[in-house]
């Protein structure tokens, strides 16, 4: 096969690239390298694919949609969608941002596989989509019409613009709903690598809702051999996948786990709950299992040392990362 990877120097992005590669696949990655978090990170990530045999690498900004057509060739015949603009809290901060990246981008992604007429089109939603909707485990058919943030409407928007697309024209489409992925070369805005750099330096971490959350988190590993199952999905038309471990870790639990697999001990500052945040997460995945042999084994008492070792051979102690750590 041939594959456009787009976002590929990102963290999901550029795990998944190194394994459709290693499977024997040619793979087209794009990505704008966009400083909304450290662009070195993002080289670093990019390295690791540069001169790997049937790789190739093209900047460019999913919004412009003369760049895509012009760069991407036509013998693209999967599309695997993982370019976003993500985070919650930006959302506040930088709302035109995600519609020109989740919208906008999103849209020209669709525009180029109705008239490449690729094979299979698999993108990126989020686990942000379902809100506050309980019960858990959240299954696929929950509801998804209260977003909590922009960032989740955005990406909701992305699964209703799909499914419209993938019912005009005919092509075979799959959203998956990442559930906080974690693990090497993860994203510095987050809380494993926020945390971990707090505890090293001893600096506090933010801890929202006095600590009562709990969250789904999905080991990369687990979440790309997700993500390749639904690219090979047979089936026809949309579906739409949870990607998650299929249960929800106090964050409290997280935390005293990430002081043992570092060996540094956190200071903690309670806070009230933010706003665009949830209490809890967790993954209904029995639809991914039945369609495609879905099945996560990493839970974070495995996960998070292999995290901790990576952050330490890469940051080392005090590293420079964006500081503000929270959840």
């Amino acid at each position: 096969m041939s594959i456009l990877v787009t976002g590929v120097a990102g963290f999901i992005g550029m795990h998944a690239a190194a394994a459709l590669l290693a499977r024997g696949e040619t793979v087209i990655g794009i990505d704008n390298l966009d400083d909304y978090y450290d662009t070195v990170l993002k080289r670093a990530r990019l390295a690791r694919l540069n001169g790997l045999p049937g790789f190739t690498f093209q900047r460019a900004d999913i919004a412009d949609d003369a760049a895509v057509n012009r760069l991407v060739p036509d013998s693209v015949d999967h599309i695997l969608h993982l370019a976003a603009q993500a985070g919650v809290r930006y959302s506040l901060e930088n709302p035109r941002a995600y519609v020109r990246a989740n919208i906008a981008g999103h849209l020209n992604m669709l525009e180029l596989a109705r008239w490449r007429r690729v094979s299979h089109f698999v993108y990126a939603s989020s686990s942000s989509v379902y809100g506050d909707t309980g019960p858990e485990p959240l299954a696929v058919d929950a509801s998804t019409d209260r977003p909590r943030s922009l960032y989740a409407a955005t990406k909701r928007a992305d699964e209703l613009m799909t499914e419209s697309y993938a019912h005009l024209y005919g092509f075979r489409a799959t959203g998956l709903r990442y559930f906080t992925v974690y693990g090497p070369w993860g994203r510095p805005d987050m809380a494993p690598t926020l945390f971990a750099r707090a505890m090293l330096i001893g600096e506090p971490i933010a801890v929202f809702n006095e600590g009562q959350l709990a969250r789904d988190f999905t080991f990369v590993e687990d979440a790309v051999a997700g993500t390749l199952g639904a690219l090979d999905r047979t089936g026809p038309g949309h579906r739409i996948y949870n990607i998650g471990n299929g249960r929800a870790e106090p964050l409290m639990r997280f935390v005293r786990t990430l002081e043992a697999a570092l060996g540094a001990k956190a200071r903690i500052d309670f806070k009230p709950m933010q706003p665009g945040d949830v209490l809890e997460t967790c993954a209904d995945i029995s639809d991914a299992a039945r369609h495609f042999g879905y099945t996560p084994r990493t839970t974070i008492d495995e996960g998070l040392p292999r995290f901790a070792s990576w952050y330490r051979a890469y940051y080392g102690v005090g590293a420079c990362v964006p500081r503000s750590a929270s959840l």
